[in-house]
Protein backbone atom coordinates (compact mmCIF):
# COMPACT_ATOMS: atom_id res chain seq x y z
CA UNK A 1 0.00 0.00 0.00
CA UNK A 2 1.45 2.82 -1.38
CA UNK A 3 1.56 6.56 1.08
CA UNK A 4 -1.06 7.98 -1.52
CA UNK A 5 -3.61 5.08 -0.42
CA UNK A 6 -2.57 5.32 3.33
CA UNK A 7 -3.60 9.28 3.03
CA UNK A 8 -6.52 8.22 1.24
CA UNK A 9 -7.33 5.33 3.23
CA UNK A 10 -6.96 7.70 6.90
CA UNK A 11 -9.01 10.59 5.00
CA UNK A 12 -11.94 8.57 4.89
CA UNK A 13 -11.92 7.03 8.09
CA UNK A 14 -11.78 10.40 9.69
CA UNK A 15 -14.80 11.83 7.83
CA UNK A 16 -16.72 8.10 8.72
CA UNK A 17 -15.70 8.88 12.07
CA UNK A 18 -18.26 11.18 14.47
CA UNK A 19 -16.90 14.16 16.59
CA UNK A 20 -17.84 13.40 19.89
CA UNK A 21 -16.22 13.05 23.49
CA UNK A 22 -15.37 9.60 23.25
CA UNK A 23 -13.76 9.71 19.60
CA UNK A 24 -11.72 12.56 20.44
CA UNK A 25 -7.85 10.35 21.06
CA UNK A 26 -9.28 8.41 17.78
CA UNK A 27 -9.66 11.04 15.85
CA UNK A 28 -6.25 12.75 16.94
CA UNK A 29 -4.11 9.82 16.14
CA UNK A 30 -5.43 9.59 12.51
CA UNK A 31 -4.75 13.42 12.63
CA UNK A 32 -1.33 12.95 13.85
CA UNK A 33 -0.51 9.39 11.27
CA UNK A 34 -2.47 11.45 8.22
CA UNK A 35 0.24 14.94 9.04
CA UNK A 36 2.90 12.20 8.92
CA UNK A 37 2.46 10.27 5.63
CA UNK A 38 2.14 14.05 4.32
CA UNK A 39 5.31 15.05 5.53
CA UNK A 40 6.93 11.49 3.81
CA UNK A 41 5.05 12.68 0.32
CA UNK A 42 6.52 16.33 0.82
CA UNK A 43 10.22 14.62 1.01
CA UNK A 44 11.93 14.61 -2.21
CA UNK A 45 12.67 10.80 -3.29
CA UNK A 46 16.27 9.38 -3.06
CA UNK A 47 16.64 8.26 -6.16
CA UNK A 48 17.55 11.45 -8.43
CA UNK A 49 15.65 11.84 -11.42
CA UNK A 50 16.39 13.79 -14.53
CA UNK A 51 17.00 17.24 -13.57
CA UNK A 52 14.38 19.55 -14.66
CA UNK A 53 14.10 23.23 -15.58
CA UNK A 54 14.79 25.47 -12.50
CA UNK A 55 11.61 26.87 -11.03
CA UNK A 56 12.41 29.07 -8.55
CA UNK A 57 13.21 32.81 -9.20
CA UNK A 58 15.92 35.16 -7.11
CA UNK A 59 14.74 36.83 -4.24
CA UNK A 60 14.39 40.77 -5.40
CA UNK A 61 13.29 44.41 -4.35
CA UNK A 62 11.85 44.80 -0.85
CA UNK A 63 8.84 41.57 -0.66
CA UNK A 64 7.66 39.01 -2.38
CA UNK A 65 3.52 37.83 -3.16
CA UNK A 66 2.91 34.73 -4.87
CA UNK A 67 0.13 34.75 -7.33
CA UNK A 68 -1.26 31.21 -6.65
CA UNK A 69 -5.26 29.74 -8.32
CA UNK A 70 -6.44 27.62 -11.23
CA UNK A 71 -5.87 28.14 -14.55
CA UNK A 72 -7.72 30.77 -16.86
CA UNK A 73 -8.71 33.24 -13.73
CA UNK A 74 -6.60 35.87 -14.69
CA UNK A 75 -2.87 35.80 -13.09
CA UNK A 76 -1.52 36.51 -16.28
CA UNK A 77 -3.31 39.10 -16.88
CA UNK A 78 -3.00 40.81 -13.66
CA UNK A 79 1.01 40.60 -13.87
CA UNK A 80 0.67 42.03 -17.26
CA UNK A 81 -1.23 45.18 -16.11
CA UNK A 82 0.46 45.61 -12.29
CA UNK A 83 4.44 45.29 -13.67
CA UNK A 84 6.06 46.22 -16.96
CA UNK A 85 6.54 42.16 -17.73
CA UNK A 86 4.13 40.67 -20.33
CA UNK A 87 3.25 37.76 -19.19
CA UNK A 88 1.75 35.60 -21.99
CA UNK A 89 -2.33 35.56 -21.15
CA UNK A 90 -4.86 33.44 -23.62
CA UNK A 91 -8.37 31.94 -23.02
CA UNK A 92 -6.97 28.51 -22.55
CA UNK A 93 -5.67 26.75 -19.75
CA UNK A 94 -1.94 26.32 -19.05
CA UNK A 95 -0.97 28.95 -20.61
CA UNK A 96 1.74 29.70 -18.03
CA UNK A 97 3.97 27.09 -17.60
CA UNK A 98 6.59 28.21 -15.54
CA UNK A 99 7.34 30.78 -12.69
CA UNK A 100 7.45 34.52 -14.43
CA UNK A 101 8.43 37.40 -12.01
CA UNK A 102 7.33 40.62 -12.44
CA UNK A 103 7.91 44.05 -10.14
CA UNK A 104 5.22 46.25 -8.94
CA UNK A 105 6.25 49.47 -7.79
CA UNK A 106 4.18 51.26 -5.01
CA UNK A 107 5.26 54.06 -2.52
CA UNK A 108 8.81 53.81 -3.06
CA UNK A 109 9.00 50.12 -2.72
CA UNK A 110 9.64 47.51 -5.37
CA UNK A 111 7.30 44.24 -4.68
CA UNK A 112 8.20 41.68 -6.64
CA UNK A 113 5.36 40.08 -7.68
CA UNK A 114 5.63 36.18 -9.19
CA UNK A 115 3.03 34.59 -11.64
CA UNK A 116 2.76 31.04 -10.89
CA UNK A 117 1.38 28.22 -13.07
CA UNK A 118 -2.08 27.40 -12.33
CA UNK A 119 -2.90 24.82 -9.29
CA UNK A 120 -5.24 21.85 -9.89
CA UNK A 121 -6.67 19.66 -7.75
CA UNK A 122 -4.16 16.97 -6.31
CA UNK A 123 -1.07 19.52 -6.88
CA UNK A 124 0.03 18.47 -3.13
CA UNK A 125 0.79 15.41 -4.09
CA UNK A 126 2.44 16.59 -7.48
CA UNK A 127 0.00 16.56 -10.33
CA UNK A 128 0.60 19.37 -12.24
CA UNK A 129 4.10 20.57 -11.35
CA UNK A 130 1.92 21.25 -7.70
CA UNK A 131 4.79 20.77 -5.74
CA UNK A 132 6.96 23.20 -7.64
CA UNK A 133 4.43 25.56 -7.27
CA UNK A 134 3.90 25.25 -3.50
CA UNK A 135 7.06 25.46 -2.55
CA UNK A 136 7.83 28.40 -4.43
CA UNK A 137 4.42 29.57 -2.39
CA UNK A 138 6.21 29.41 0.97
CA UNK A 139 8.98 30.95 0.01
CA UNK A 140 6.48 34.64 -0.39
CA UNK A 141 5.57 37.09 2.40
CA UNK A 142 1.99 37.18 0.89
CA UNK A 143 0.03 34.92 -1.09
CA UNK A 144 -3.28 36.47 -3.19
CA UNK A 145 -5.35 33.76 -4.29
CA UNK A 146 -6.93 34.40 -7.62
CA UNK A 147 -10.33 33.03 -7.65
CA UNK A 148 -12.76 33.28 -10.63
CA UNK A 149 -15.78 35.15 -9.30
CA UNK A 150 -18.31 33.54 -11.30
CA UNK A 151 -17.27 29.74 -9.94
CA UNK A 152 -18.69 30.98 -6.52
CA UNK A 153 -16.79 29.27 -3.49
CA UNK A 154 -15.29 26.13 -4.75
CA UNK A 155 -11.83 27.45 -5.90
CA UNK A 156 -11.29 28.83 -2.70
CA UNK A 157 -12.15 25.86 -0.68
CA UNK A 158 -10.50 23.66 -3.02
CA UNK A 159 -7.03 25.74 -2.77
CA UNK A 160 -7.21 26.18 0.86
CA UNK A 161 -7.09 22.07 1.45
CA UNK A 162 -4.25 22.14 -1.12
CA UNK A 163 -2.42 24.68 0.61
CA UNK A 164 -3.25 23.06 3.90
CA UNK A 165 -2.07 19.86 3.31
CA UNK A 166 1.64 21.10 2.73
CA UNK A 167 1.51 23.07 5.70
CA UNK A 168 0.89 26.39 4.64
CA UNK A 169 -1.18 28.07 7.40
CA UNK A 170 -3.53 31.10 5.78
CA UNK A 171 -4.13 34.08 7.44
CA UNK A 172 -3.52 32.20 11.08
CA UNK A 173 -0.87 32.55 13.64
CA UNK A 174 2.32 30.44 15.56
CA UNK A 175 -0.17 28.66 17.99
CA UNK A 176 1.05 30.03 21.54
CA UNK A 177 2.16 25.78 22.88
CA UNK A 178 6.18 25.35 24.12
CA UNK A 179 7.01 22.22 23.18
CA UNK A 180 10.74 20.80 23.84
CA UNK A 181 11.88 17.02 23.60
CA UNK A 182 14.07 15.84 25.77
CA UNK A 183 16.17 13.22 26.67
CA UNK A 184 14.49 11.55 29.78
CA UNK A 185 12.00 12.59 32.52
CA UNK A 186 8.51 11.38 30.89
CA UNK A 187 6.04 13.96 29.64
CA UNK A 188 5.61 17.05 31.80
CA UNK A 189 1.78 18.85 30.25
CA UNK A 190 1.07 22.26 31.84
CA UNK A 191 -1.30 24.65 30.66
CA UNK A 192 -1.52 28.35 31.53
CA UNK A 193 -5.34 28.72 30.47
CA UNK A 194 -8.12 25.92 30.68
CA UNK A 195 -7.73 23.70 27.75
CA UNK A 196 -10.90 22.30 26.19
CA UNK A 197 -9.64 20.50 22.77
CA UNK A 198 -6.47 18.90 23.94
CA UNK A 199 -6.17 16.43 27.09
CA UNK A 200 -3.09 14.88 28.53
CA UNK A 201 -3.37 11.60 27.37
CA UNK A 202 -4.55 13.15 23.67
CA UNK A 203 -1.22 14.95 23.75
CA UNK A 204 0.67 11.91 24.87
CA UNK A 205 -1.18 9.50 22.23
CA UNK A 206 0.35 12.22 19.38
CA UNK A 207 3.60 12.01 20.75
CA UNK A 208 3.88 8.45 20.57
CA UNK A 209 2.98 8.59 17.26
CA UNK A 210 6.18 10.72 16.53
CA UNK A 211 7.86 7.97 18.81
CA UNK A 212 8.51 10.93 21.49
CA UNK A 213 8.47 9.44 25.20
CA UNK A 214 9.99 13.00 26.84
CA UNK A 215 9.00 16.10 26.42
CA UNK A 216 8.26 19.07 27.85
CA UNK A 217 4.75 20.54 26.92
CA UNK A 218 3.00 24.21 27.81
CA UNK A 219 -0.34 25.19 26.22
CA UNK A 220 -0.46 29.07 26.49
CA UNK A 221 -3.96 29.03 24.68
CA UNK A 222 -6.73 26.81 24.13
CA UNK A 223 -5.14 24.75 21.02
CA UNK A 224 -7.06 22.31 18.69
CA UNK A 225 -5.10 18.68 18.42
CA UNK A 226 -4.18 20.15 14.58
CA UNK A 227 -1.97 22.77 16.11
CA UNK A 228 -0.57 20.90 18.60
CA UNK A 229 0.52 18.35 15.52
CA UNK A 230 1.41 21.58 13.75
CA UNK A 231 3.86 22.76 16.66
CA UNK A 232 5.65 19.12 16.74
CA UNK A 233 6.17 18.56 12.78
CA UNK A 234 7.58 22.82 12.87
CA UNK A 235 7.86 22.87 9.27
CA UNK A 236 4.51 25.29 8.81
CA UNK A 237 4.59 28.55 7.21
CA UNK A 238 2.54 30.75 8.67
CA UNK A 239 1.61 33.48 6.51
CA UNK A 240 -0.89 36.29 5.16
CA UNK A 241 -3.27 35.49 1.84
CA UNK A 242 -5.68 38.16 0.04
CA UNK A 243 -8.06 36.79 -1.23
CA UNK A 244 -8.59 38.01 -5.09
CA UNK A 245 -11.89 37.39 -6.75
CA UNK A 246 -11.79 38.66 -10.52
CA UNK A 247 -13.90 38.92 -13.26
CA UNK A 248 -16.62 40.50 -11.20
CA UNK A 249 -18.22 42.23 -14.29
CA UNK A 250 -19.56 38.85 -15.48
CA UNK A 251 -21.90 38.53 -11.92
CA UNK A 252 -24.60 40.56 -10.60
CA UNK A 253 -24.09 43.09 -8.17
CA UNK A 254 -25.27 41.37 -5.23
CA UNK A 255 -22.83 38.89 -5.55
CA UNK A 256 -19.88 41.47 -5.89
CA UNK A 257 -21.20 43.04 -2.63
CA UNK A 258 -21.39 39.22 -0.78
CA UNK A 259 -18.00 38.33 -2.52
CA UNK A 260 -16.35 42.31 -0.63
CA UNK A 261 -17.65 41.90 2.72
CA UNK A 262 -16.20 38.44 3.35
CA UNK A 263 -12.68 38.94 5.22
CA UNK A 264 -9.52 39.21 3.64
CA UNK A 265 -10.86 39.58 0.04
CA UNK A 266 -10.61 41.75 -2.46
CA UNK A 267 -13.02 41.91 -5.97
CA UNK A 268 -11.19 43.20 -8.97
CA UNK A 269 -11.91 42.88 -12.70
CA UNK A 270 -8.87 42.60 -15.05
CA UNK A 271 -10.32 42.90 -17.99
CA UNK A 272 -12.31 46.41 -17.19
CA UNK A 273 -9.44 47.20 -14.72
CA UNK A 274 -11.85 47.87 -11.96
CA UNK A 275 -10.60 48.49 -8.47
CA UNK A 276 -6.98 47.74 -8.87
CA UNK A 277 -5.91 50.70 -6.90
CA UNK A 278 -7.36 49.25 -3.64
CA UNK A 279 -6.09 46.06 -4.29
CA UNK A 280 -2.43 47.69 -3.98
CA UNK A 281 -3.49 49.55 -0.78
CA UNK A 282 -4.37 46.40 0.90
CA UNK A 283 -1.44 44.27 -0.56
CA UNK A 284 0.73 47.00 1.37
CA UNK A 285 -1.26 46.78 4.86
CA UNK A 286 -0.73 42.92 4.24
CA UNK A 287 3.08 43.15 3.85
CA UNK A 288 3.56 45.72 6.73
CA UNK A 289 5.78 47.74 4.70
CA UNK A 290 6.58 51.43 6.50
CA UNK A 291 9.02 54.04 4.47
CA UNK A 292 11.77 56.43 6.09
CA UNK A 293 13.58 59.07 4.99
CA UNK A 294 16.80 59.86 5.80
CA UNK A 295 18.00 63.62 6.42
CA UNK A 296 21.75 65.01 6.26
CA UNK A 297 22.83 67.77 8.86
CA UNK A 298 21.48 71.01 7.90
CA UNK A 299 20.19 69.80 4.49
CA UNK A 300 16.76 68.95 3.84
CA UNK A 301 14.89 65.40 4.17
CA UNK A 302 15.61 63.72 1.28
CA UNK A 303 12.18 61.98 0.24
CA UNK A 304 13.33 60.63 -3.17
CA UNK A 305 15.29 57.90 -2.09
CA UNK A 306 12.78 56.35 1.33
CA UNK A 307 14.49 53.05 2.89
CA UNK A 308 11.33 50.51 3.06
CA UNK A 309 11.73 48.57 6.33
CA UNK A 310 8.91 46.20 7.96
CA UNK A 311 6.32 47.30 10.54
CA UNK A 312 7.86 47.18 14.27
CA UNK A 313 11.93 48.48 12.99
CA UNK A 314 13.68 50.19 15.20
CA UNK A 315 16.77 53.14 14.80
CA UNK A 316 19.07 49.73 14.98
CA UNK A 317 17.42 47.87 11.91
CA UNK A 318 17.88 51.70 10.27
CA UNK A 319 21.11 51.58 11.13
CA UNK A 320 21.89 47.79 9.86
CA UNK A 321 19.99 48.68 6.61
CA UNK A 322 22.27 51.84 5.51
CA UNK A 323 25.70 50.27 6.89
CA UNK A 324 26.70 47.49 8.95
CA UNK A 325 29.17 49.29 10.78
CA UNK A 326 26.94 51.95 11.64
CA UNK A 327 25.24 51.10 14.64
CA UNK A 328 28.61 50.24 16.42
CA UNK A 329 29.18 54.41 15.66
CA UNK A 330 26.04 55.60 16.47
CA UNK A 331 25.85 57.61 19.19
CA UNK A 332 21.80 59.21 19.08
CA UNK A 333 19.79 60.39 16.18
CA UNK A 334 17.35 62.71 15.61
CA UNK A 335 13.44 61.64 14.50
CA UNK A 336 10.79 63.70 13.13
CA UNK A 337 7.47 62.22 12.40
CA UNK A 338 4.16 60.32 14.16
CA UNK A 339 6.39 57.88 16.16
CA UNK A 340 7.88 60.88 18.53
CA UNK A 341 6.24 62.97 21.33
CA UNK A 342 7.51 65.81 19.68
CA UNK A 343 9.56 66.68 16.55
CA UNK A 344 12.44 66.29 16.37
CA UNK A 345 12.87 64.07 19.43
CA UNK A 346 16.65 62.59 20.55
CA UNK A 347 16.02 59.21 20.82
CA UNK A 348 18.42 55.46 21.11
CA UNK A 349 18.53 52.12 18.77
CA UNK A 350 15.28 50.51 20.66
CA UNK A 351 13.33 53.39 19.45
CA UNK A 352 10.58 51.46 17.29
CA UNK A 353 10.12 53.76 13.82
CA UNK A 354 6.55 54.65 12.36
CA UNK A 355 5.70 55.23 8.64
CA UNK A 356 7.12 58.45 6.63
CA UNK A 357 9.29 59.12 9.64
CA UNK A 358 12.55 61.00 9.03
CA UNK A 359 15.48 60.38 10.70
CA UNK A 360 18.97 61.99 10.79
CA UNK A 361 21.61 59.70 12.76
CA UNK A 362 24.65 61.31 14.54
CA UNK A 363 27.95 59.37 14.96
CA UNK A 364 30.34 59.37 18.18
Amino acid sequence: MGILEKIAEIEREISRTQKNKATEYHLGLLKAKLAKYRAQLLEPSKSAGAKGEGFDVMKSGDARVALIGFPSVGKSTFLSLMTSTESEAASYEFTTLTCIPGVIEYKGANIQLLDLPGIIEGAAQGKGRGRQVIAVARTADVVIMMLDATKGDVQRELLEKELESVGIRLNRFKPNIYFKAKKGGGLSFNSTVPVTHCSEKLVQLILHEYKIFNAEVLFREDCTPDEFIDVIVGNRVYMPCLYVYNKVDQISIEEVDRLARQPNSVVISCGMKLNLDYLLEQLWEYLALICLYTKKRGERPDFSDPIIMRKGATVEHVCHRIHRTLASQFKYALVWGTSTKYSPQRVGLTHVMEHEDVIQIVKK
